[in-house]
């Protein structure tokens, strides 16, 4: 009897861990941030948008320790369309015009744990507005998941902005990065960050150099993972987290995601934890910023759609 009670406890030993870590356990409250708003002068005529391509049904238990399975929400799929004088940018594609067969290119572990609904692609979007293409100068990945790239074949010969890590992963990375390494026709171009501090973050990159959009690097879920900062004409800001977290509570609770999801999902669990306090931080003292990150419908409220 000893012996089988001492079996089962071995097998369920892997279940007991599993489900600990999806109990709340917030990250230390980071150090206040010793930094001001940067400045910046948005030109007149700036503006933002949002593309809505569909939604994938998760639960805020799949999100975040201390999330409930039973909270069930749709996780939003959404391109950003920035009007600049300069010539316009696309941060990130949403769902592309050919998701449903690029859906079945994905790994298996991908398709098992995802459902989707798609709406009109971006691409089709912006041209049954009339929107002239010629106007849009770069696609800005904020990383090259499968739900951020699909897009990216519906803007032929358009310039898609990744930083030299992340480039790097599309070559040379795992499964993840099969989609956007199956692109062949994309034009990909690489960047450094040459700019100074930036609310916390050691480094930076200012698009325009007018300060109103300023990329820092934000490695962990993938090796070139960025946040794109956007200050509008009026003084009104985003920061557009990317995958640093899946719902806001990431970074409101400082609760990273599952053990599970972040052995599966981060290809740098430390690096993810690093950037979410540094988040955490800015959001704690200037809550005027609004916090996007690329999943949470809420982080799209206040943005216009197209």
């Amino acid at each position: 009897m000893r012996k089988l009670l001492l079996l089962a406890a071995i097998l369920a030993l892997p279940f007991v861990l599993l489900e600990i870590s999806l109990l709340p356990a917030p990250l230390p409250a980071p150090a206040p941030l010793d930094a001001e708003l940067p400045p910046a002068s948005p030109p007149d005529g700036m503006a933002i948008f949002q593309l809505p391509t569909g939604v994938t049904h998760r639960s805020t238990g799949f999100a975040y320790r201390g999330g409930s399975f039973f909270d069930k929400r749709d996780f939003a799929m959404t391109a950003v369309l920035i009007k600049h004088p300069k010539g316009d940018l696309l941060i990130d594609t949403g769902f592309g015009c050919d998701i449903d067969r690029q859906f079945e290119m994905l790994p298996f572990f991908v398709r098992y744990v995802t459902t989707y609904e798609h709406g009109k692609c971006a691409a089709d979007q912006l041209r049954d507005a009339g929107y002239d293409m010629t106007q849009l100068k770069w696609i800005l990945l904020t990383h090259a998941h499968w739900d951020h790239v699909s897009g990216l074949p519906d803007f032929p010969g358009a310039t898609v902005l990744v930083p030299e890590a992340e480039r790097e992963a599309i070559d040379k990375g795992g499964a993840v990065m099969e989609l956007a390494r199956s692109f062949r026709d994309v034009r990909y171009a690489a960047y450094k960050f040459g700019g100074g501090p930036y609310l916390g973050f050691p480094t930076s990159s200012d698009v325009y150099k007018d300060g109103s959009i300023v990329l820092v690097p934000a490695p962990g879920h993938t090796p070139g993972s960025v946040i794109v900062f956007v200050t509008l004409p009026g003084e009104k800001r985003y920061a557009l987290v990317g995958d640093l977290v899946w719902q806001l509570e990431g970074i409101l609770q400082r609760e990273e995601r599952p053990w599970l999801q972040r052995r599966v999902a981060d290809a740098d669990p430390e690096g993810v934890r690093a950037n979410l306090l540094r988040v955490a931080a800015i959001a704690a003292k200037f809550p005027e910023i609004t916090i996007v990150p690329a999943h949470d419908l809420r982080g799209f409220a206040d943005m216009p759609k197209f």
